[in-house]
């Protein structure tokens, strides 16, 4: 009994990702189907190898079965400890593909590792599903798309949460051949019905469809730029409901005219008057849900940071509530009155007096 690498067949590696072995089987099997090159036997035997192969590499437990018997194969274990090891039940020739039109049947090889089909479909019994001729497709229903998609969020709306309507461009299944690409096909050959696959006229053999449409979706209170959330079930269009895919949605913060955002923290620059500054004073300040009052402490000084403890974004899952810092920027004033201007001015005539150090002297240091 000839070992078969099933790996080599379908042209992809032994590493190969499921959707690198979906991908080399779907177009392998569209090159060799019987419907696209008739009475050729050598195609119609080399299509049944990619089903065949397909069937394995497409199951996870089928494929890690193989790929432990691959390993031993190559060492050259005999037959019977394989039987013993792998549990061999079948014997050469048993079970096998009885569909019509010609189709084959698996390999003696897959008959005694796997014991017979073990899933897919079949046309034992009847017609055989929408979108698969009378050969075999061992595929299973495709999933609908998954759909990721950028929504900008108002910096302010992150404190309750928010609804907003988004349009998205979406890959659905195509309803009219269930997302396989092939439709069926009868022909009456004299007294004989042939059925077949052809590409589906709909969707031109690709199996999807675009589609744009529209949605309410709810942003959670607490997100930060970047923020990830998945939308269950709202991605493109499976041939059933719970083979939709996912909408994934990317959460960007508008950039706001007041605070700028670190992770969770918020920051503001927070003007202050020169005298304000060097007396102390309570002030009004804005936060993201209102107004409070903050008290500057005397003799503050440009860039002192003010932080008021968990008022910045909200806490959200296990991440705290970030802060929300103030720094202070000290303005001297430009619109004094006369009377202000020679109090100002006998106030410096003061400070001149006392022969304060010189604020620029560290500058003048060679």
């Amino acid at each position: 009994m000839e070992y078969r690498d099933y790996y080599k067949t379908l042209g992809v590696e032994r590493g190969a990702q499921a959707a690198e072995i979906k991908s080399a089987y779907r177009k392998l099997a569209r090159k060799y189907h019987p419907d696209v090159n008739p009475n050729n036997k050598e195609a119609e035997a080399r299509f049944k190898e990619i089903n065949e192969a397909y069937q394995v590499l497409n199951d996870p437990e089928k494929r890690r079965k193989y790929d432990e018997l691959g390993a031993d194969w190559e060492r050259g274990v005999n037959e019977e400890e394989m039987r013993r090891r792998y549990g061999w039940n079948a014997q050469p020739g048993a079970g096998g593909f009885a569909g019509g039109g010609g189709g084959g049947g698996f390999s003696d090889f897959f008959e005694q590792f796997f014991g017979g089909l073990g899933g897919g479909f079949s046309t034992r019994g009847g017609r055989p599903p929408r979108g698969f001729s009378s050969y075999e497709f061992a595929e299973a229903p495709p999933r609908g798309h998954d759909v990721d998609v950028q929504v900008e969020v108002p910096l302010r709306e992150t404190m309750r949460g928010a609804k907003m309507h988004i349009t998205l461009n979406a890959e659905d299944g195509c309803a009219n051949c269930g997302g396989t690409g092939l439709v069926a096909r009868e022909e009456r050959r004299g007294k004989r019905v042939v059925r077949g696959a052809e590409p589906c006229p709909v969707c031109g053999g690709r199996g999807t469809i675009p589609a744009r449409r529209s949605l309410e979706v709810t942003i959670p209170a607490g997100v930060v730029d970047g923020t990830r959330l998945r939308l269950k079930g709202q991605g493109g269009k499976g041939p059933r409901p719970e083979l939709n895919g996912d909408l994934f949605l990317t959460v960007r913060l508008k950039a706001d005219r007041v605070f700028s955002v670190s992770g969770r923290d918020l920051r503001c620059e927070l003007p202050v008057w020169d005298y304000e500054a060097a007396l102390g004073a309570e002030i009004t300040v804005p936060t993201l849900d209102g107004r409070l009052s903050l008290k500057i402490p005397p003799a503050s000084q440009t860039g002192r940071v003010m932080r008021l403890r968990g008022r910045g974004l909200p806490a959200r899952g296990k991440e705290a509530a970030g802060d929300l810092l103030y720094e202070l920027r000290v303005l001297a004033p430009t619109d004094m009155t006369d009377e202000e201007r020679k109090l100002m001015q006998e106030f410096a005539e003061r400070r001149k007096r006392r022969t304060l150090t010189d604020p620029r002297a560290d500058l003048m240091r060679e």
